[in-house]
């Protein structure tokens, strides 16, 4: 018979139970570090390190880290926090004079049309924005889209999901596969829309994508995926690794927040994980995500999954970056936009159009709630 392990599951919990939770976590990170390697990097990851900004980011991420992290979510009330969150993105937000906001006006859908001066109604981004399912940033969202859309000359339709706890799953994940079945009916080309999404709505962006697939609908042209969070389990390595150096989340909060959104017997259903869906038919995906997130992890799984099945895939691990880096005033941003719209016109063919007009683009910080998963 085999010699039984040092760290047999019993013992292990009999020395976590022992130990106060430092310690305890000191040792499933030895273990981790002892028996579950990190795998080589695959040849469709990139670690890119721009210098530039580092006092900016340092600054934000202190903010980020006296603001947000270890927000409790165990007797949250939600009201409050949007009521507060509200103040925040009309403070921050700053959307140019030359950004058009028109709500959609169609039966059963919530959203509005964002364009830009030079936007072409042909092409169009499907945007599905973040919040933890439960929140939403309208200014601080559309100032980024905004960008997109000049950057590539077209407009985007941002939807206005229902939110959790009110409307917990599967309202969220229908109301973007409607979205997007509305945007068939009305007669748009499948391969000019692209669909993107960043945290909560890099989720529902992979879930739409393989409802699609499941109803033999046709696919768009390629998806954006910006610190997605695809696996409500949590149970990938970075979420251990990453929880010292990550300015805003920390395991605990999430696993508090992920009850708002869905049951625990519901955290394996790809629905609700699509982690562990079909990727199977899916169309090209750009993976960005910071090198200090916790959710790291998910972006490497989720694209892992991708490549097996086929997918074209394309991971940008950007360092010291932290959650939906994107938003913020940093060089990294505007770094990864270019790299975006570059991924677009490769995989939708749109042309790149240079410099974006300064009333497209905020300058303002963004408040660390503004990012929240």
């Amino acid at each position: 018979m085999d010699q039984e392990p040092n760290y047999s599951s019993i013992m292990l919990q009999k020395k976590i139970v022992a130990l106060g939770a430092s310690e305890a976590r000191g040792v499933f990170l030895l273990m981790m570090q002892g028996f579950d390697p990190a795998p080589p990097v695959p040849p469709y990851v990139r670690r890119i390190n721009l210098p530039g900004g580092e006092l900016k980011r340092a600054g934000l991420h202190a903010f980020f880290r006296l603001t947000s992290k270890g927000t409790s979510f165990v007797d949250a009330d939600i009201g409050a926090m949007r009521a507060g969150q509200s103040k925040w993105d009309a403070r921050f937000a700053r959307v140019g004079a030359s950004v058009r906001r028109t709500p959609v006006a169609a039966t059963g859908l919530a959203g509005e049309w964002i364009n830009g001066p030079d936007s072409l109604p042909e092409h169009i981004i499907l945007y599905l924005h973040g919040g933890a399912f439960m929140f939403r940033w309208p200014g601080i969202y559309t100032s980024m889209v905004a960008r997109w859309c000049s950057r590539l000359k077209a407009r985007a339709l941002m939807v206005d999901y229902r939110l959790a706890p009110e409307h917990p799953f599967p309202a969220a994940p229908d109301d973007c596969h409607a979205a997007y079945q509305w945007l068939l009916a009305q007669g748009h080309d499948p391969r000019n829309i692209i669909v993107a999404g960043d945290s909560a709505g890099g989720n529902l962006a992979l879930v739409t994508l393989q409802r699609i697939h499941n109803a033999g609908e046709p696919m768009p042209a390629c998806v954006v995926l910006l610190s997605a969070g695809v696996d409500f389990t949590l149970s990938s390595r970075s979420m251990v690794t990453n929880e010292d150096s990550d300015p805003m989340f920390n395991l605990a909060e999430l696993v508090a927040m992920r009850r708002f959104y869905a049951p625990p017997e519901l955290y394996l259903d790809p629905g609700v994980s699509p982690l562990f869906g079909d990727f199977t038919g899916l169309p090209p995906l750009l993976f960005q995500v910071g090198s200090c997130e916790v959710l790291l992890d998910e972006s490497t799984r989720a694209a892992a999954r991708a490549h097996a099945a086929g997918v074209a895939v394309e991971v940008e691990i950007w360092e010291s970056m932290g959650h939906v880096f994107q938003t913020l005033p940093l060089p990294q941003a505007e770094a990864a936009l270019e790299h975006i719209a570059r991924f677009v016109a490769s995989r939708a063919g749109w042309p790149i159009y240079t410099g974006a007009p300064a009333s497209c683009v905020s300058t303002k910080a963004v408040p660390a709630e503004a990012l929240a998963l």
